[in-house]
């Protein structure tokens, strides 16, 4: 074994063992005041063992970038979730459907599902104080948030949970919808690697399987946005346009998101010099079974629940200032314009983007493409939820351009930022001003490089 596996390996072993620390005594939502610290030191060593494995003969790093990844993600199931509860939901929603009721017909505080409660999602006895802890009319105390309202989430992602619930264990709580995670993670993995070695360098894949923001929000608070990765990443390993469509049309159907990718996916169909016909040959056997795999992902639950499967979205969108005159939301584009304008802006920005990526992008790499679009979107937007970027995580391994992964940084920032109770434009504003700096920086010095060259 060279001295460089040894180095990698002993990164490695270090980066697992603080984020077991991290996990075990550096705090939670509740208690946020040293994550950003012990956050660092993940970041930190994420970024030297990624260095390290880059000077390991391919074939150690294959095995590394596995070993590591499997334990990152054992490493995330030491704790219950510590960031979020959003995975109370996906556990609720699953056992509603287990019991024969569409997930999107009531909100988990309607007395019609009471007797579908239990001391776990339902605690009684306590004064219902805590992060992960909601009080819903009636004095109900309950883990899952926003109990008053109808569950948000697409239908693929609403029959993950039913299968997640399905092969539950009674009484294992969390600790499924962890393990179903850290799973999904280890198969992106599996899919990054596949996918690489074909046409990159699998070495990369660490850059995914050794993310501290796969290992929080994946693994340990469970968020369901690694299923849509998976699709995604699978999607762009196959090559006929039917099944690529199909793979991304499940990806939306996880988590809207993923929709972002499709550009990527006809990169440079919109060429100049191009006939109609040739584009539609190409755009056709890709939108057309991505939108029919929706339509009948939606389907069932439509012929039940009617238009409620649009669920909170709307409320959301209001809740998260995704809206006119909110200030919530576009931090970057309100240091400089009108409030009212920031969300027109980026919109147009994201759209822009979009059209280059039709016009000028390389349809032997989509993934670029679907890079480029969706960190455009999340930086304009700068959502605090840091799992919404783990769709840019993977698409950095596809492509190799670093630099954005100052997203999914930016987005941890401003998620712990939030929970200490820091508020405004200017607190936000600034990680997602980094993470664009960053961006630029190395869009700069790679444009430099190939000119060099």
């Amino acid at each position: 074994m060279g001295v460089r596996t040894v180095i990698t390996a002993v990164l490695l072993a270090a980066l697992t063992a603080v984020t077991v620390a991290t996990l075990r005594v550096g705090g939670d939502l509740g208690a946020p005041g040293h994550l950003l610290a012990w956050y660092g030191v993940d970041w930190a060593l994420f970024a030297a063992a990624v260095w390290a494995v880059w000077k390991v003969p391919r074939r150690a790093a294959v095995v590394l970038v596995l070993i590591g990844g499997v334990a990152l993600a054992a490493a995330a199931l030491s704790a219950p979730p510590r960031t979020s509860d959003d995975m109370y939901r996906y556990a609720w929603d699953g056992r509603v459907q287990a019991a024969g009721t569409s997930p999107y017909a009531y909100p988990p505080a309607a007395p019609e599902l009471a007797r579908l409660r239990d001391p776990w999602l339902f605690p009684t006895g306590t004064e219902c104080r805590g992060w992960n802890l909601h009080v819903a009319p009636g004095d109900v105390c309950t883990h899952i948030n926003r109990p008053t309202v109808h569950t948000i989430y697409p239908p693929v992602a609403e029959a993950w949970y039913l299968g997640v619930h399905a092969v539950s264990p009674a009484g294992s709580r969390h600790k499924p919808f962890q393990v179903a995670g850290a799973l999904l993670a280890v198969a992106t993995t599996g899919a990054l690697l596949l996918v690489l070695r074909r046409r990159g360098d699998p070495r990369r894949a660490a850059l995914w399987a050794w993310c501290p923001a796969v290992a929080f929000g994946a693994v340990n608070d469970a968020h369901v946005d690694t299923l849509g990765v998976l699709f995604m990443v699978l999607a762009f390993a196959v090559r006929p346009r039917v099944r690529r469509g199909a793979l991304l049309g499940a990806a939306i159907a996880v988590k809207l998101l993923p929709a972002l990718a499709l550009p990527g996916t006809l990169s440079g169909v919109l060429a100049p010099g191009r006939r109609w016909r040739d584009r539609l040959a190409e755009a056709v056997p890709l939108l057309v079974p991505a939108v029919l795999v929706i339509a009948l992902a939606y389907l069932p639950y439509v012929l039940v629940s009617g238009a409620g499967v649009i669920g909170y979205l709307p409320g959301y969108l209001h809740e998260e200032g995704y809206d006119a005159g909110s200030v919530g939301r576009f931090a970057l584009l309100r240091l400089v314009l009108p409030d009212a304008w920031a969300g027109p802006v980026a919109v147009a920005l994201i759209v822009l983007a979009a059209l280059y990526v039709l016009w000028r992008g390389d349809p032997q790499q989509p993934w670029r493409g679907a890079l480029l679009v969706t960190g455009t979107a999340l930086v304009v937007t700068s959502p605090s939820y840091y799992w919404y970027a783990l769709l840019v995580v993977a698409l950095v391994c596809l492509d190799g351009r670093w630099e954005w992964l100052a997203v999914p940084a930016a987005g941890m920032v401003l998620y712990i930022e939030q929970a200490q109770g820091l508020r405004g434009i200017p607190v936000q504003a600034w990680p997602f001003g980094l993470a664009a700096l960053t961006v630029a920086t190395g869009a700069l010095l790679r444009r430099r490089t190939s000119v060099a060259e």
